[in-house]
C-alpha cells in the first residue's frame, strides 16, 4: 500500500532535483525520493549493524597501474581476504589508469575494513565502498 506525504522544498533546490531526475530518467518525483530513502535506510542499516551480520559490499577503485607498486598492494589486500572476495572485474581504462571492481561478502565490519583498506590505499585515484541489500527489509 502506498501512503500520500507532502513535502516542501526551495524552488532552486526543487528545480535542481527535477532536473536531477530527468537526467536520470525517472517518470516522477515519488520514485525519485522512494530510492533516496531505500539508499539511506541500506546505508543505515550496513553501519548500524553489530559488524557480525554477513553483509555484501562493492568497491570500486581507479588507479595508474604504474604507480609504484600500487597493483601489487592492491592485490595483497585481496589476497589476505580472499574468503570476502567474491568476485573481481579489472578493466584497462586507457594506458595507464585501470578500473577494479570488487564485490566483498562477509561479517559487515570485515567487508567494511577491507573496503576502506582498499580505498585508503596510497595511489588510488577514487575509491568508493557501496553497501548491497537483497532489500527484504525495504517495503
Amino acid at each position: 500500500m502506498l501512503e500520500r506525504i507532502g513535502i516542501s522544498l526551495e524552488d532552486g533546490l526543487l528545480e535542481q532535483f527535477d532536473k536531477l531526475i530527468a537526467e536520470k530518467g525517472y517518470v516522477n518525483r515519488s520514485e525519485a525520493i522512494r530510492d533516496l530513502i531505500r539508499d539511506a535506510l541500506v546505508q543505515r542499516a550496513f553501519t548500524e549493524s553489530s559488524g557480525r551480520e554477513e553483509r555484501v559490499a562493492v568497491v570500486t577503485l581507479v588507479y595508474d597501474h604504474d604507480s609504484s607498486s600500487l597493483a601489487q598492494k592492491l592485490a595483497h589486500i585481496q589476497h589476505e581476504n580472499h574468503r570476502a572476495v567474491v568476485s573481481a572485474l579489472h578493466v584497462h581504462m586507457d594506458p595507464h589508469n585501470c578500473l577494479e571492481v570488487l564485490v566483498l561478502r562477509g561479517r559487515g565490519k570485515d567487508v567494511v575494513a577491507m573496503g576502506e583498506s582498499l580505498v585508503a590505499t596510497k595511489g588510488v585515484k577514487y575509491g568508493k565502498l557501496v553497501p548491497a541489500t537483497a532489500g527484504h527489509d525495504l517495503g
